[in-house]
């Protein structure tokens, strides 16, 4: 889709998703790092629990697809050379703190003189303007200021930030997206324009799905951990089992009539459904608003108790036959080996002779019915400047020597 395009990435973990995606869809992604690496490459877990710039498992994933040279950008020579560069690029992205490509003598404007089809691409924690442009910010930051940390983890306890890096990647999506439609901008207009994305406003994007329960319950979402607060009533969410945990909610009335009474009548065969046998004779009348919370615990340890005897597998394979809208929680190991993303190629495999494995890394985040214009991972991450004589001497004309004596100045 984009292998006639040309992108620079110079970001930082703040933005690597960006350029994956661009080398996925088919760009020439190239990964513009400082001599000595980019930080990313430090960044934990590694390959066979060795540390090294090469072997973060971070990086591998996230910087598949694109080539890699080094270059000291602050440098006279430096700033020369990547100006030379920007010129053959469609998109540069960067995850600098605002204005400090502007110091450099390459900011966006700057660098739009000589090339001003040029698209780039900016990701900040708060992006380039407002009162908190040039405040710091970490995923875990972004994450807080955006809202969704406070919806993580239980009531009773401070709240939780999400393992993965959400407001990470949630700028890179958005920054992609900026990206895709500035492109058909420019095909229309013959102008590039710079794209400005805030990590926290990526985040808060992701509330959306928050907003149904004021319209119907007009009650703000609560951080719930295993429970959810419907219309001012608890019941228990997530269920532990015998392996791990599911996913189940009953309701009362009419709308969880029918499902209530199969569970029931699950459980009865089994042994196990005690008071409910004769209490959801009446489920369809029942107002659960109106039930004492006691009750509902007391109905929550009988359920509870049933699911603690079987497996995920077990329970999940039964509702499916029952009908019973009930989902395992996967851990990692099982999301990796399901058979659903299986079936559609979701987990490619990335050969990394080096390190003498086949990495399994995600693959793209969708499917197209045109073969030639399905997204794939072309090669792995790149080694630390891996691609300097290609790109230098190969496509920007400089000599060897050339090449050799930057590299003794450390400028590459």
């Amino acid at each position: 889709m984009l292998s006639p395009y040309r992108a620079l990435d110079l970001t930082d973990e703040k933005g690597l998703l960006c350029g994956k995606i661009l080398a996925d869809l088919g760009a020439d992604v190239i990964q513009v790092e400082k001599p000595e690496g980019n930080p990313a490459r430090a960044l934990p877990p590694f390959f066979e629990d060795v540390a090294g710039p090469e072997r973060s498992l971070y990086w591998l994933a996230f910087s598949a697809g694109k080539r890699s040279i080094t270059l000291d950008w602050e440098s006279e020579a430096g700033k020369g050379l990547f100006k030379r560069l920007a010129k053959t690029a469609d998109f540069i992205v960067e995850s600098f703190p605002p204005g400090y490509l502007d110091r450099k003598g390459l900011g966006y404007q700057e660098l739009t003189k000589a090339n001003p089809r040029l698209i780039m691409a900016s990701i900040a924690p708060f992006g380039q303007t407002g009162p908190f442009r040039d405040y710091k910010g970490s995923d875990l930051v972004a994450s807080a200021m955006g809202g969704m940390v406070c919806f993580t983890g239980e009531p009773d306890r401070a709240p939780v930030r999400i393992s993965a890096d959400l407001a990470y990647c949630q700028a890179g999506v958005h920054a992609t997206i900026g990206l895709l439609i500035s492109l058909s901008h420019r095909a229309t207009t013959g102008q590039g324009q710079r794209v400005d994305v805030s990590m926290q406003a990526s985040t808060v994007r992701t509330l959306h799905t928050q907003l149904p329960y004021w319209e119907y319950s007009h009650h703000i979402v609560q951080r719930s951990g295993i429970r959810r607060f419907r219309g001012g009533v608890s019941t228990q969410e997530i269920w532990p089992c015998k392996d791990g945990f599911v996913s189940w909610m009953f309701f009362g009335g009419a709308v969880g009539t029918q499902q209530m009474r199969i569970m029931v009548e699950w459980m009865e065969g089994k042994g196990m459904a005690r008071s409910l046998s004769t209490e959801v004779q009446n489920w369809a009348a029942l107002d659960l608003t109106k039930v004492d919370p006691e009750k509902i615990k007391s109905w929550e340890k009988v359920i509870g108790d049933f699911f603690l005897a079987h497996t995920k597998e077990e329970l999940y394979q039964e509702a499916l036959k029952k009908r019973i809208p009930l989902t395992p929680l996967n851990d990692m190991s099982e999301v990796v080996e399901d058979e659903q993303l299986a079936a559609r190629g979701f987990w490619v495999g990335v050969d990394h002779a080096e390190l003498r494995t086949n990495l399994r890394i995600p693959g793209f985040l969708f499917q197209t019915t045109e073969e030639k214009c399905l997204p794939k991972v072309r090669r792995r991450a790149p080694f630390i400047g891996e691609h300097n004589p290609e790109i230098y001497i190969g496509e920007l004309g400089l000599h060897e020597d050339e090449l050799n004596t930057l590299r003794r100045e450390g400028i590459v």
